[in-house]
């Protein structure tokens, strides 16, 4: 009698486990849809890269009203859409955030083409916050290696609704200064034979200011594909500016980890992003 209620006890606590995988999945709401439905502020001279957006809402009931917009890296080349993209999204909508992730377009020789998707991005955001239960001064975003560098280009440079109320930055491109810039997102980004002022322009550490909203940033003290300095000389200026932020340099871990469990510090680093979000 005491092995049959064992094995019952068992089973229905399996079948709980079972059920609870599945549950957050079906209760939380995913959709795209096209980031320009008409025509695009600035056009690409590529007609066939369309940008675009995947939503992910966390439970009605567990929503904050707080959304981070996602851009992923890849150079202004190409998109690394699933471990610094896709992958985040359970992490933040397990924390009652919303999380949109973006495919922006590639500049094509004209680095105002990623600019203004990821500026509509934020606004779309707050265009739609009634409907998604977002809280319209809620909405951040986040990027990674280039994304990084566009995510702190809106942040420096947008106004208006397309202004985030905080960041998100992990091993950024800051700088396009020859020197320390990495060598293919300025390339791409700005043409192999920019103008000084364009390069001084978006280099996003010259660019803050007082109204600059919030960071967190987390890199690697062995990157040697986007120079760790790029994200300290932003912190300092951030620090120089009174804008809060937070820099976090693990001992290892190279470029590009993203989400992947891989990372060596990827616990660690998960519970200071968790931390942060949760100080304000």
């Amino acid at each position: 009698m005491i092995k049959i209620i064992s094995k019952s006890v068992k089973k229905i606590a399996l079948t709980t486990v079972i059920a609870s995988l599945f549950m957050p999945a079906a209760a939380q709401k995913k959709f795209d849809m096209t980031l320009w439905p008409n025509r695009p502020t600035v056009e690409s001279n590529n007609p066939e890269d369309t940008a675009k957006i995947w939503v992910f809402l966390p439970k009605k009931e567990e929503a904050t009203g707080r959304a981070v917009v996602i851009c992923p890296g890849g150079g202004y080349q190409h998109l690394a859409m699933n471990h610094e993209g896709f992958d985040w999204a359970p992490f933040f909508n397990n924390m009652g955030i919303a999380a949109i992730v973006l495919k922006y377009r590639m500049p094509h020789g004209n680095f105002e083409v990623p600019v203004s998707d990821a500026e509509e991005a934020v606004r779309v955001a707050r265009r739609h916050a009634a409907e998604w239960n977002l809280k319209s001064n809620q909405i951040g975003i986040m990027g990674s290696s280039a994304g990084g560098h566009l995510a702190s280009t809106i942040a420096t440079h947008a106004k208006g609704d397309a202004l985030p109320d905080f960041q998100i930055l992990f091993y950024p491109v800051i700088t396009m200064m020859p020197d320390i810039t990495h060598k293919g997102s300025h390339d791409n980004f700005l043409g192999e034979k920019p103008k000084k002022k364009d390069e001084k322009e978006y280099s996003n550490d010259q660019q803050v200011s007082r109204i600059t909203p919030p960071a967190f940033i987390a890199l690697s003290d062995d990157d040697h594909v986007v120079l760790p300095a790029n994200g300290v000389n932003y912190y300092i200026e951030l620090y120089r500016h009174d804008v809060p932020a937070t820099l976090h340099v693990y001992p290892n871990g190279g470029h590009g980890w993203g989400n992947r469990d891989s990372f060596k510090y990827h616990n660690e680093m998960q519970l200071e992003l968790k931390a942060w979000l949760r100080s304000f």
